[in-house]
């Protein structure tokens, strides 16, 4: 959400951040500011209104005692009229500051965060900016397979294939796959593996948090209004969580943070949900774009000079699991067209696919500044100080369980088939050290 008063004091700071995201003017080709701007001057006339009306009533009420008192009937018709006439003042000129209100506000929850200046500047992936590389992609001697390839090939015994998109999809539709045997329990060391990399080592504080959430909640993070098509929606009004960030974040909704407890750090696993209905015809074939999948979240609150710092330490920590794992990556800044809505600046993390002979998203962590703080109204108060100011909020993927498992599939694949177990997920897989079909 955008402070008002900053768009008072500084419109074009709004059109030219909107600018750099490419976002599309308003119908009528006049900039978003005027737009808003206009409604607040309608908010605050209703408001000035409101109050002299007030003043009028209140005055008028006070001084028709007196006029009873004094016999002065006249009078006090006179101000008893002046009463009637303010309250439908007050009546009428309320409702056009909600309506007023409404449309401002409106229109502030459904546009983007604004990029920081050293976001670069583009519409699309092709602006990114590659920051760094880490490891060397694996030389196989055999063309490698894909991970759905090598998945649906591994037989779980009697139970059938341990990556079964077949039995999957005729349950619950395209974009689901079922993991059996070895695969699944691969799947919940990784799991393990990140949880336990991210609260021992680096300090975030483990969360099991709730899966349904009320719309409240996903207004406070930014995927409502706007990107209401992309979540599921329960009967009764719940939404499944498109990822833990929403739940984590809004851990600290409607606070008032004593300055010493921050940064406070949150990772949580959990199932994700997503309808992915602006990813139609991408990824269609394997796991790399589900509508329920598995992720290991960091959430960050933060005081504002501590975010920068925050964001690299948090994408570090990202990198920390990659590294552990031995899996070749690049970290990508994202241009200011192809970062998300509530990011101000966001670094992906792209891990090799050698089946795909390319670098494929496994992560992104995002510095929000204060958006998501003011739509939740998330606040800290600072030592020998009154008025609280509003938090900082970062997220970022640590990782997304399901591409991890891509991942390792495709890295420690071997000719036949097999997968060798990477030596950091031993313990985790009961000392098995390769996966393969079983009888």
């Amino acid at each position: 959400m955008h402070d008002i008063r900053l768009i008072r004091e500084t419109p074009d700071a709004l059109d030219e951040g909107l600018k750099r995201r490419f976002y599309p003017l308003p119908a009528d080709g006049r900039s978003w500011s005027e737009t808003i701007l206009d409604l607040d001057a309608k908010v605050r006339e209703a408001v000035a209104k409101k109050q002299d009306a007030e003043t009028i009533r209140n005055q008028s009420s006070k001084l028709i005692g007196k006029a009873k008192a004094t016999g002065d009937e006249a009078e006090a018709d006179r101000l008893m009229a002046a009463v009637a006439d303010a309250k439908k003042t007050i009546e009428t000129v309320g409702e056009e500051e909600a309506a007023a209100l409404a449309a401002r506000d409106a229109i502030l929850l459904t546009l983007p965060n604004l990029p920081y200046e050293d976001v670069p500047l583009g519409e699309g992936e092709e602006e990114n900016v590659e920051v760094r590389r880490w490891g060397d992609a694996p030389s196989l001697r055999f063309t490698p397979k894909s991970h759905d390839e090598l998945g649906e090939a591994l037989q779980a015994g009697n139970a059938g294939p341990q990556m079964d998109f077949e039995a999957a999809v005729a349950m619950s539709g395209t974009r689901f796959v079922a993991l059996k045997g070895p695969l699944a329990r691969l799947e919940r060391a990784l799991a393990a593996f990140m949880l336990d990399t991210q609260t021992l080592e680096h300090g975030y504080t483990e969360v099991s948090p709730p899966l349904l959430v009320k719309d409240q909640a996903l207004i406070g993070t930014g995927q409502l209004p706007k990107f209401g098509e992309d979540l599921f929606q329960t009967t009764v009004g719940h939404y499944l969580i498109p990822t833990a960030e929403v739940s984590l974040t809004n851990l600290v909704r409607e606070t008032i943070l004593p300055e010493e407890s921050l940064p406070i750090r949150y990772t949580g696993h959990t199932p994700c949900f997503r309808s992915e209905a602006g990813s139609v015809g991408r990824d269609t074939k394997g796991m790399i774009r589900l509508h329920q999948f598995n992720k290991v979240e960091m959430v960050s609150i933060t005081k504002p000079e501590d975010s920068d710092a925050e964001l690299e330490r948090m994408t570090g920590c990202a990198e920390a699991i990659l590294q552990k794992l031995g899996l070749a990556y690049r970290v990508m800044k994202l241009s200011s067209g192809d970062m998300g809505a509530g990011a101000k600046r966001t670094y992906d993390l792209e891990v090799w696919l050698p089946s795909q002979n390319t670098y494929r998203e496994i992560s992104s962590c995002s510095t929000c500044g204060d958006f998501q703080a003011r739509r939740m109204d998330a606040k800290f108060r600072r030592k020998d100080q009154k008025k609280p100011e509003f938090v900082h909020t970062l997220n970022g993927s640590g990782l997304a369980v399901g591409r991890t498992l891509v991942a390792v599939l495709e890295n420690y694949q071997n000719e036949d088939g097999s997968i060798t177990v990477p030596e950091v997920l031993l313990p985790y897989m009961g000392g098995m050290r390769l996966i393969e079909s079983s009888n």
